[in-house]
């Protein structure tokens, strides 16, 4: 592994000033008392606001009355306000890709990519916004019609966590908006400038269009910003990003008011790799969905199920494949793995590996800290291979780290089980050129995740499918396909045009 240059604390800060202008940010308005760092570098950036109870409570009423006026707005009309941020996102897909950087650490390709997935659920929603349907159903009585409408819900709040810190949020908004919700967010404390920085893109497309104020709010504060939120009752639904801990705390909460809920949360996401499989394409899948973001997607590979007879084989390539990773300043073209976001990231990492040497893996390649000379406050670190002889409670356990636990089967359904062997249940996959495979692991038998891949890694959903898992993930489904549904209401109607009163089931009152 070969670590890179990094940038200096004046770079970062130039670069960052310069996007959040062009994004159309304006700094005087959202500085303040509150710091934010960069991971790249552990250096000071833009100090901003911190909003208090009060001003959060302004926020959902403002929200929550421009919602009266757009709840009636024509969906193909509130597309069109989608359309237009669409325009202003890749207009400034670079401007905005600098300070998701800055402040997540991801490299430069990845950064872009996120705003591409903005674009790409935008131009989904648009096209929704002409499809927002429901269903007609033959009535038993005659001369009456059977049919189901949909409609807005109010409020939708976003919490959303610092890995995608713009890409998540707007997955939620673009459909939001188009089924005619107004939505105030709450994103990480890690990343409140690039919030900043792509709410003002959106706010621009609101003023373009002339679509009402106070249709979106960022909320900057610390956790009891995103506690108002779960427990406000004008927020008719509640997106949640997180951890599982976070999960289980915000379900019971939202619940006890009636709400609706949509949780996105932990991914201690497994790959099968069965003889017959591909092993360059393979080892290509592995290394970019366990190392890319430095381990730091809900995605990302955490567990590797090898056949006994391809195992030594094909850990040996990934290995190398590691060896050859460049750490160091995402900025730079060359580099493929940035900085973890904190320090709390790096010693749940090393604590991790502690307890995996303890339980009698083998730490092949990875796991020390890089660059600490260059930069005290920031934590780099080589992305880690471990052998283990079994799903011990640390496998089962997610690390946000970039940890590539492996172990081996000897029969496909001695795999399936290690697979699901875990409480979570995000995304999979499974390498194979054996078809009966292939369709096993994405029968019901199979996987229990919500994503299920077959010759790809676990990292890199598209927007067309819906996104979420199952078990302790959550439950919930954004971006792609029917999950317009969760940010509406659907209604029952029944229109009697007969002239007469028949009852349903052929009751009789008189």
């Amino acid at each position: 592994m070969t670590a890179q240059n990094l940038p200096t604390g004046e770079d970062i800060n130039s670069l960052l000033e310069k996007s959040l202008l062009a994004c159309g940010v304006d700094l005087d308005a959202v500085r303040g008392d509150y710091p934010t760092r960069s991971p790249l570098t552990g250096s000071p950036l833009l100090s901003v606001r911190s909003d208090d109870h009060s001003q959060i409570d302004a926020m959902i009423s403002e929200a929550q009355q421009a919602f009266l006026t757009w709840r009636d707005v024509p969906a193909p009309a509130r597309g069109a306000l989608v359309k237009r941020w669409a325009e202003l996102l890749t207009e400034h897909k670079a401007d905005l890709a600098n300070v998701i950087t800055a402040q997540a650490g991801k490299i430069t390709s990845e950064a872009l990519g996120e705003v591409q997935e903005m674009i790409d659920i935008c131009d989904l929603a648009v096209g929704q916004s002409r499809q927002l349907f429901g269903k007609t159903m033959p009535s038993e009585r005659p001369g009456h019609r059977l049919m189901e409408t949909w409609h807005p819900l109010g409020v939708v709040g976003v919490i959303s966590a610092f890995n995608f810190p713009a890409a998540v949020w707007s997955w939620n908004t673009a459909l939001a908006l188009v089924c005619g919700n107004t939505v105030v967010w709450k994103p990480s404390e890690n990343a409140q400038l690039t919030a900043l920085a792509a709410d003002a893109l959106l706010a621009r497309a609101v003023r373009d269009v002339g679509a009402p104020a106070g249709l979106h709010h960022v909320v900057c504060a610390e956790r009891a910003g995103g506690e108002q939120l779960v427990d406000d009752e004008r927020v008719a639904l509640l997106s949640a990003t997180g951890s599982v801990r976070m999960g289980k705390e915000v379900a019971p909460r939202v619940a006890g008011r009636f709400g609706r809920l949509l949780l996105e949360l932990g991914g201690n996401n497994g790959a099968i790799v069965a003889p017959s499989a591909d092993l360059d394409l393979t080892v290509r899948g592995v290394v970019f969905a366990a190392a890319g973001t430095a381990g730091q997607r809900c995605t990302s590979l955490r567990r590797l199920i090898v056949h006994e007879s391809i195992a030594d084989q094909l850990v040996d390539r990934i290995v190398a494949a590691y060896r050859t990773l460049s750490i160091g300043n995402p900025l730079d073209d060359g580099t493929l793995v940035g900085p973890l976001i904190n320090q709390a990231s790096f010693e749940g990492m090393q604590k991790a590996l502690e307890q995996a040497r303890a339980d009698g893996g083998d730490v092949l390649v990875g796991g020390s800290r890089v660059l600490a000379d260059a930069a005290e406050e920031a934590y780099y670190v080589e992305p880690a291979v471990v052998r283990m002889p079994a799903q011990t409670e640390v496998v089962r356990a997610e690390t946000f780290a970039p940890i590539l636990y492996v172990m081996t089967y000897s029969d496909f359904d001695e795999a399936i089980e290690l697979h699901n062997g875990v409480p979570q249940g995000l995304s999979s996959a499974v390498f194979t050129n054996d078809q009966a495979e292939a369709e096993r692991f994405l029968s019901s038998g199979g996987s229990d995740c919500g994503i299920a891949n077959v010759n790809i890694g676990t990292s890199g959903a598209e927007i067309g499918g819906g996104f979420g898992g199952e078990k302790e993930t959550g439950g919930g489904r954004e971006s792609g396909s029917d999950s317009w549904r969760a940010y509406m209401r659907p209604a029952t109607n029944t229109v009697n045009y007969s002239g007469e009163l028949p009852l349903a089931q052929g009751v009789k009152f008189v």
